[in-house]
């Protein structure tokens, strides 16, 4: 059975946990056999909080949008179930984490933390080691893979998130497009060898022919000949000619 991914990204009314910042969105977005699903979650929290300006810089999100939306323990459950038994796939998890464990925590002490019902992967932590020494947020990682179509006017949680699943699947190989390769798949090492295939017909068909003069043939019989006699051994050359 393959692994069930969901790709999740929240926004909050500060940068620090400790000073009681709260989460204000939450996207999430299931994958499919590696392609974005029609299946996600969605929401915004009223944080019972004020949001930070340079937060309100950064995604756009008022004090007053949030007025009447549901506070985090309303919605608790169906987050829960929604991610429960996937891996989810974050940008600087430990961000994410700590602000969505808190939520947890604040809302009921029966409610497990994140890491007990699911698996982590970091897409930082991969795009560190993929591109070491160089800049690795989600907007440098999108520019790098040539994702657009995304209106980045400001963040916003299930926006980043659709984003991330793009640059995860950059990251991963491309394999939104393809099928993991295993040991226990015997299709695998054949599919990769006829994509691989169609790939090179396909950067190949378009090129030009260039065919030998007669004076650049007849060195080049005369360079296999030598070849021949010198290790004692019959070129294969002489088959295709």
């Amino acid at each position: 059975m393959s692994k069930k991914y969901i790709v999740l990204d929240t926004e909050t009314t500060g940068l620090e946990v400790k000073q009681g910042h709260r989460v204000i969105e939450i996207g999430a977005v299931l994958l499919n056999d590696r392609k974005k699903s029609d299946e996600y979650f969605h929401s915004y929290l009223n944080p019972s909080r004020l949001i930070d300006q340079e937060a309100s810089e950064v995604h756009g999100i008022m004090n007053e949008d949030l007025e009447d939306k549901p506070a985090f323990d309303e919605i608790a459950e169906e987050f829960l179930n929604f991610i429960e038994g996937s891996t989810l796939v974050i940008h600087n998890a430990p961000f994410d984490l700590g602000f969505l464990n808190n939520e947890l925590k604040l809302a009921s002490t029966n409610y497990p933390q994140i890491e007990e019902i699911c698996e982590v992967q970091d897409t930082l932590i991969m795009a560190r080691e993929k591109f070491p020494g160089q800049r690795n947020s989600l907007d440098a990682l999108a520019s790098r893979f040539d994702i657009s179509g995304y209106d980045r006017s400001f963040h916003g949680a299930l926006l980043d998130a659709n984003i991330l699943s793009d640059v995860f699947m950059e990251l991963t190989g491309g394999q939104s497009k393809f099928e993991f390769l295993s040991k226990n798949n015997p299709k695998s090492a054949q599919n990769r060898k006829n994509e691989s295939n169609m790939i090179i017909a396909e950067i190949i068909k378009d090129l030009p022919v260039i065919k030998l003069t007669a004076s650049e043939k007849k060195a080049h019989e005369k360079r296999v000949e030598e070849i021949e006699k010198k290790y004692s051994v019959n070129s294969i050359w002489k088959k295709f000619t």
